[in-house]
């Protein structure tokens, strides 16, 4: 852990300065974060011919990441990700009203969620590490209670890159935290990922309605496209998922100890990435809507549809509207704790 971190100055957003920050470990692999929505810039990993390549989607400047065509490229994701049905939710009998941002359903937060907010940030050297902090006040978003949110991510010398969450808050809230990365393992050699294979342990999934709303129901996946708990490439039944893969699979971690979930492989690299956590939920997402358009790309390269996949792992979709559903309502003295590892290899 002995790696230096690299710091620079990327630009200003509301007034606060935005800085790149550069992980290193002794294999060589990179890591770079800004404080600017929290977000993973690039992670540099080696193929099976020892070869370094960026595996996710990304931009090549901080202008990049502020057009309002961002598609939520790399960012931590707050107060609430993914959807809360009708924008509105109903705690101890006081009803929430949020701001309606996909169609009449909130989606990651809000107008201005976690991910278009500059984070104080504090790097760790000695344990190769990047502290994010974040105050939300009551009522941000129209969400209840002044919420202090930690975010730590690290690069360890065994190709993980490992992110913790943490929060507390003075009034009951609801508290769903993710990272939105876009893989793609071949590092763009593939214009797509429909030839990556793929392996999640969930056996079910939460069944949702058109507007991606979870109905209540928890469906099995065997005998659908959904089942992905024997390896497959994720192009083999995608046609049958239109437009694509968007759904919350169940990981039956009700002990919330950190497991591993799932598997994705692309066999011409050689790259794997395992992913392990101790959140209850999933949601797989292949970048169904890209088409081509997102400017500032890396010697600008258009990104299409399916050329990243999300792996998101999280709370379910709504689960404040969802009683069935794992809690998601964090409570004064309580602390929101939860951790997400992503592991590289190569075979």
């Amino acid at each position: 852990m002995s790696q230096k971190i690299n710091i620079e100055k990327w630009g200003s957003v509301d007034g606060k300065e935005v800085m790149l920050y550069t992980l290193s470990n002794k294999n060589g692999m990179k890591v770079q974060i800004t404080n600017y929505g929290g977000t993973i810039v690039s992670i540099n990993i080696p193929d099976k011919n020892n070869v370094f390549e960026n595996v996710v989607l990304t931009f090549d400047s901080l202008d990049g990441f502020l057009q309002k065509e961002n598609p939520s490229f790399g960012c931590l994701i707050g107060r609430y990700a993914n959807r809360i049905a009708n924008a509105s939710f109903t705690l101890y009998d006081v009803e929430y009203t949020l701001a309606a941002n996909n169609n009449s359903n909130t989606l990651h937060g809000g107008l201005k969620g976690f991910d278009k907010v500059v984070w104080t940030s504090t790097p760790l050297q000695q344990s190769n590490s990047i502290q994010l902090s974040y105050y939300s006040p009551d009522n941000e978003e129209g969400f209840p209670g002044n919420l202090n949110v930690e975010v730590l991510y690290q690069l360890t010398d065994d190709n993980s890159v490992s992110i913790h969450y943490t929060a507390t808050t003075d009034a009951a809230t609801p508290v769903n935290f993710t990272n939105h990365a876009y893989f793609n393992l071949s590092a763009g050699a593939d214009a797509d990922i429909l030839n990556h294979e793929l392996m999640l342990t969930a056996t079910r999934y939460t069944e949702a309605d058109d507007m991606l709303i979870p109905t209540g129901r928890l469906l099995d996946v065997k005998d659908t496209p959904l089942d992905f708990t024997v390896s497959k490439k994720v192009g083999r039944d995608i046609a049958d998922i239109q437009p694509g893969y968007d759904h919350n699979f169940v990981l039956d971690n009700e002990s919330g100890t950190l497991k591993n979930i799932g598997l994705l492989y692309h066999a011409k690299s050689g790259r794997i990435m395992r992913i392990a956590t101790t959140q209850p939920g999933v949601q797989l997402y292949t970048g169904n809507f890209l088409d081509g358009s997102l400017k500032h790309t890396p010697g600008g390269i258009r990104y299409y549809k399916h050329a990243g996949l999300c792996l998101e792992t999280q709370h379910y979709p709504d689960s404040p509207n969802q009683p069935s559903f794992p809690g998601t309502i964090l409570m004064p003295g309580e602390k929101f704790d939860h951790t997400t590892e992503y592991s590289f290899s190569v075979k």
